[in-house]
């Protein structure tokens, strides 16, 4: 887990185009994929996993897009995708706005409906996506940023863009930590850019130094969550904070700061039982990986989950039709909605 996942596809044909339209809706999200060149139908994608944060490349042929409410409703991660296209144009459509984009950055939103279209014969993307959740800004604000074309040649936009084109080009020779650094590097980034497209909102309100607490304190529980001393009072100590502090800080969040450790330990553990890569390691080994100590409690917990042991799990996993051959990267996908456990407290044309 951490190392770049890149899978090419020289071949040209339909087979090309529906190993692409499949792989975009189960390993990103949802969508709805047309084209009228399937039959030379070229596509490429590269993705880097930053821990917070991904970093995606795709490159393809001429494609429409359209992301509709069913697809919403069917999984949505919660992210918010700020793409920089960097040879050809993108048209892309959502909350209202619209824009053609070529050579600067577009930001859409995973929650929300969207349309998108590819006109040139190649285009080349890189996609970060941050879940909303990790960007430390209003979302009613950053909603008004939505679908604009945003400059990436001059200022903070520049830099961000030149550090997402360094990243993909050298990230395959990080170490799994180096490249969880790097995701908090360009998180920080991403906010500055997006800051500044607000209005550079001068001195931080007493909420947004909140948020900004709360942002370092999920990158602190994504860092360590191999570590089955992570416990709110450990969260609490390290940050300086009172344990009745960090429960106040949580109070508007989907999920308490205990259970968003045990979602994210189990997504993690869901994630490697599916890759053929890690078959050969025992479930326990790959539990004791993600801080769960006991074997009897990883299994309770995962079947409260899934519905399923995690052996139940792997065997159905590597079984499936596309881990026969190595065009997939089903493997490799992490922190997808599709599979997030889920805790008390469709359009005919896709995949």
């Amino acid at each position: 887990m951490g190392l770049p996942t890149t899978t090419d596809v020289a071949e040209v044909g339909e087979d090309t185009f529906d190993w692409f339209r499949e792989t975009v809706s189960r390993a990103v999200m949802p969508v709805m994929l047309s084209t009228r060149r399937a039959s030379d139908f070229r596509a490429s994608m590269a993705d880097l996993d930053l821990g917070t944060a991904r970093l995606a490349a795709v490159a393809c042929s001429p494609v429409v897009s359209r992301r509709t409410p069913t697809h919403v409703r069917r999984a949505d991660p919660e992210h918010l995708q700020l793409a920089l296209v960097g040879r050809g144009e993108a048209w892309i459509s959502q909350h209202g706005g619209a824009s053609l984009v070529s050579g600067a950055f577009v930001l859409t939103d995973t929650s929300r409906p969207s349309e998108g279209v590819c006109t040139a014969e190649r285009t080349e993307t890189m996609v970060l996506q941050i879940p909303r959740r990790a960007l430390p800004l209003r979302p009613d604000r950053v909603d008004g940023l939505l679908a604009r074309s945003l400059a990436a040649d001059t200022g903070s936009g520049a830099i961000l863009a030149d550090f997402l084109k360094t990243l993909h080009a050298r990230g395959p020779q990080c170490r799994p930590e180096e490249l969880r650094s790097m995701g908090s590097v360009v998180l920080d980034l991403a906010t500055a850019f997006l800051a500044r497209q607000l209005g550079d909102p001068g001195e931080a309100t007493a909420e947004a130094r909140a948020q900004e607490t709360l942002q370092r304190i999920y990158r602190f529980v994504d860092s360590n969550l191999g570590d089955p001393a992570l416990t709110p009072e450990l969260i609490a100590d390290r940050h300086n904070m009172s344990v009745r502090g960090l429960y106040r800080l949580f109070g508007d969040q989907p999920r308490t700061v205990a259970a968003h450790i045990r979602q994210s330990r189990l997504e993690h553990a869901h994630a490697d039982l599916a890759s053929a890569e890690l078959s050969s390691r025992p479930v326990q080994t790959i539990a004791a990986r993600w801080g769960f100590s006991s074997a009897t409690g990883f299994s309770r917990a995962f079947r409260e989950a899934y519905g399923m042991t995690p052996v139940e799990h792997r065997t159905l996993s590597l079984s499936a039709p596309w881990h026969a051959g190595d065009r997939d990267p089903a493997g490799h996908a992490h922190h997808r909605a599709s599979h997030a456990p889920t805790f008390s407290a469709g359009d005919s044309a896709t995949v």
